[in-house]
């Protein structure tokens, strides 16, 4: 078969080109041109697709549902993120940085997969026996788990047809190639191919397919922005290689919500489900310390509580430091801007770091009055409470607005030992009162300022100087 001829075409505007061309001349943006097949040079291929679509329109009265048919991985966390378990026919990509344990935790749930039925593990990065040594160290052994260390598209496609597996792993799909296409493996356009041929086989033959993808230095996927269109779940493995703790988060699920988060922590054995990670995230926190706080987060329907740290120290330098770890920098200035506006404190010459230990990360705002009851505890010196659990949301008029979920995270300090509980005054209004931890409701910065530090410590009711 004759080889299929190539264009380049613009990813912005669709302009097309015969060649390369460093900058579009019709949307004059620079590298937005990328391979792709010639219109006609893949007809055999979208006519054997047409042949396996409804070639007329149904009502949707007459089509007959049937259902979500799930499994479990084996791992619960796992099945937490997916939804209740993995669906029939779905193909999950799985995303994260180097090293941080996508393959690892993918045999493991392999490995346990095969109590169902077959699984194909398709490699195009490690031979069989660097992933035979990795199954040993992980303790992992299955008849079932069958290795195929290729990465040729079409015969995994032949495999894959040969001999239906129930679950298909392929490791990475930026190795996988196709015949079609005359360019080099993880090419955009190789990327996309291989990805809409495996969802196609996937999907007609009722095999759930991982999928790994590499991801870019800023962290996004890597390859074109339609290879998670493509699929139906995206999940990214999360955490700092410096850290023993990752969390698995689904930013796309349509078979299922996008909130739910799962906790892992790396060891000699693999990556093992951390059931109540708030025990372990709070088992090193000092007491008596200044700029150390609890935060509640809710990942999905899992109220984490973390602790929260902030140091502020002066500073000769003319432009002051603000480094955060583990929280949006923009946020913390807004929080710097408005403690300095409404509460009169004064970090022109003050370094300001906040970090969140084990390395989590909060991405709500119901972590705003952590952050700000952290800096005013480090600003002043004075320590907070060490039954004390705070969340909620600041506004840039120094209002502490309310939040989601606050029965959740009241249960939760509860459970832990934690006798009081800092939150907005609307959210402790609508708490049960029946409830052991104490609420401490506040509409303002303000009144967090005299009821934790100035009637605690005997300061003034006046603006700090």
């Amino acid at each position: 078969m004759a080889e299929p001829k190539l264009i380049y075409k613009c990813q912005q505007c669709g302009y097309i080109s015969p060649k390369w061309m460093g900058k579009c001349p019709e949307c004059q943006i620079w590298d937005s041109f990328c391979e792709e097949v010639a219109p006609g040079g893949a007809r055999k291929l979208a006519s054997k697709l047409a042949k396996t679509l409804s070639t007329h329109p149904v009502s949707l009265d007459e089509i007959q549902s049937g259902g979500e048919m799930r499994f479990h991985t084996g791992i619960g966390e796992w099945d937490r993120v997916l939804g209740g378990g993995l669906t029939k026919g779905s193909v999950v990509l799985l995303a994260g940085d180097p090293g941080i344990g996508k393959s690892t935790l993918l045999l493991q749930a392999l490995s346990r997969m095969t109590r169902d039925g077959p699984v194909l593990y398709v490699s195009g990065e490690e031979s069989p026996q660097q992933l035979k040594s990795r199954a040993q160290r992980l303790g992992l052994s299955s008849r079932d788990l069958f290795i195929f260390s290729e990465t040729s598209l079409e015969a995994v496609l032949d495999e894959i047809e040969k001999n239906p597996p129930l679950v298909v792993a392929v490791d990475s799909i930026q190795t996988m190639y196709a015949r079609l296409l005359d360019v080099a493996p993880g090419s955009i356009s190789q990327v996309r191919e291989c990805a809409s041929r495996l969802m196609r086989a996937g999907k007609e033959g009722g095999i759930s397919i991982f999928v790994i993808g590499h991801v870019t230095k800023e962290g996004a996927i890597a390859g074109p922005r339609a290879l998670e269109h493509l699929v139906d779940t995206v999940l990214y493995l999360e955490g700092d290689r410096t850290h023993t703790f990752r969390l698995l988060r689904a930013v796309k699920n349509r078979y299922g919500s996008t909130n739910e988060v799962g906790v892992f922590e790396m060891k000699e054995s693999g990556l093992e489900e951390v059931s109540n990670p708030s025990q372990l995230l709070l088992a090193e926190r000092p007491k008596g310390v200044s700029g150390s706080v609890v935060a509640c987060s809710v990942e999905g329907t899992r109220p984490i509580l973390v602790e929260l740290q902030a140091l502020v120290s002066s500073t000769g330098w003319t432009q002051p430091r603000r480094t955060s770890m583990g929280v949006d920098t923009n946020r913390l200035s807004l929080l710097l801007a408005v403690l300095e506006k409404k509460l009169g404190f004064n970090f022109a010459q003050q370094d300001v770091f906040i970090n969140v230990a084990g390395g989590v990360r909060l991405v709500e705002p119901a972590a705003d009055l952590a952050m700000t009851t952290a800096l005013m505890s480090s600003y002043l010196d004075r320590p907070i409470p060490q039954d004390l659990v705070v969340w909620g949301e600041v506004g840039l008029a120094g209002e502490v607005r309310g939040v989601g979920h606050s029965a959740l995270r009241a249960a939760e300090a509860s459970k832990l030992g934690f006798s009081a509980c800092l939150m907005p005054r609307s959210n402790s209004e609508r708490l049960s009162q029946e409830m052991d931890a104490r609420h401490i409701g506040v509409r303002s910065l303000q009144e967090v300022l005299q009821i934790i530090f100035e009637e605690k410590a005997g300061l003034p009711r006046s603006r700090v100087q």
